[in-house]
Formats: structure tokens, C-alpha cells, sequence
């Protein structure tokens, strides 16, 4: 049976607001009125900074993807929810890795949820493609998803690398956010497209 997709959108644009708003009160202001007093706080706010770009990059897709989508179904709503449950964890790796300067298990932590994270989005893009087809809008952009398979490849030697060498695993999640920071128009291009043509 076929559901309207707008109670999928509001209440995933709620998860990831207050993800985001967590992620930012676990920041604690310093008891200190000196700038040295910030020092500590400096690997906190760097975890902050790259997982508040994980998670707008993450609304950003999911927000586009839902452009190009008419209906959603019931292995879609557990499939968004199974993004947002992965999603949820951000804030929690973050904080941990952050208050313990990228050490290995925190590090390790952060690049498994991030590698969830993004294997819950791919199911999620698998599922809308079965339901609108080979044809549809949303397949025809995700394409080979060249982007996806780079990234997961990335997560894993990454994950791989912060057992030995933290702080380089870390340089390689920064470097996953830059391939996904540079916009992703595909799916803009395609509905455009698609507009023109219904408006010749």
C-alpha cells in the first residue's frame, strides 16, 4: 500500500534537529574566563564541527531524495527509521571522541556508526528505487552511486587505520565529508529536467 511521504519528511527533519541540538549541549562552557580555557575544548569542537556536517550532508540527501519520491511504503518508513536510529548515535561518538582526543576506540567507534550510517541510507535509496522503479526519477540519478561505494570503501580503511594511527582514520571521515560537501545535483537536475519537459 502506498503512504504519503510528508509525515516521513517532518518527522525525520525533527530526529535531526535534536540530534543536532544534542551534539551542540554536549559542548560545555568552560569554567575558565581565559582564552587558555578554551584549550581543552578544542577536540571537542573539532569532532563537533565534522559530525555537524555528517548530519546536515545527511538531511541535505535525504531531503532531495524525498523530492524525487511520490509515495513511500511500510519497508520504507523502517528503512528511514534505521537511518535515523544510526543518525542518533552521532552525537554519542562524537562527545566520546571528542573528550578523549581521537584515541582508538572512540575513534573506531565513531567510523563504525558513520559506516552504518551510511549503508542505512543506501538501503533506504535500494528500497524507494524497488517501489518507483528502474526508470524513476530517483533511479536514474542515484546512477551507479559511485559517490556511495567510494566512501564506504573510505569508512573501512579508515576504521582499519585508527587502530594503528587514530588521528589519520579521522583524516579520512574529514575526507569522506568533503566528497559529499561538494553538492550533490543529480537529483536536482533530473527533476528540472523533468519539469521542462512537462512544461513543453
Amino acid at each position: 500500500m502506498a503512504l504519503g511521504k510528508g509525515r516521513l519528511e517532518a518527522f525525520s527533519d525533527g530526529v535531526i534537529a535534536i540530534i543536532i541540538t544534542i551534539m551542540v549541549l554536549e559542548m560545555k562552557v568552560p569554567h575558565g574566563d581565559s582564552i587558555e580555557s578554551l584549550k581543552p575544548m578544542i577536540p571537542v569542537f573539532i569532532s563537533y564541527v565534522l559530525s555537524f556536517i555528517y548530519v546536515g550532508i545527511y538531511w541535505n540527501n535525504h531531503h532531495h531524495m524525498m523530492q524525487a519520491v511520490r509515495s513511500v511504503s511500510g519497508a520504507v518508513l523502517w528503512a528511514n527509521l534505521h537511518l535515523l536510529f544510526w543518525l542518533s548515535l552521532i552525537p554519542f561518538v562524537t562527545g566520546w571522541m571528542g573528550e578523549n582526543h581521537f584515541s582508538k576506540w572512540p575513534s573506531f567507534c565513531y567510523g563504525v556508526v558513520l559506516a552504518m550510517n551510511a549503508i542505512a541510507y543506501t538501503i533506504l535509496a535500494r528500497i524507494l528505487v524497488n517501489i518507483h522503479g528502474e526508470e524513476s526519477v530517483l533511479a536514474q540519478a542515484i546512477g551507479a552511486d559511485w559517490k556511495g561505494k567510494l566512501s564506504l570503501l573510505i569508512y573501512f580503511v579508515a576504521i582499519s587505520l585508527t587502530c594503528y594511527v587514530p588521528f589519520a582514520g579521522f583524516g579520512l571521515y574529514a575526507v569522506v565529508a568533503v566528497i559529499w560537501f561538494i553538492p550533490d545535483k543529480r537529483i536536482e537536475r533530473k527533476l528540472n529536467h523533468q519539469d521542462n519537459e512537462h512544461h513543453v
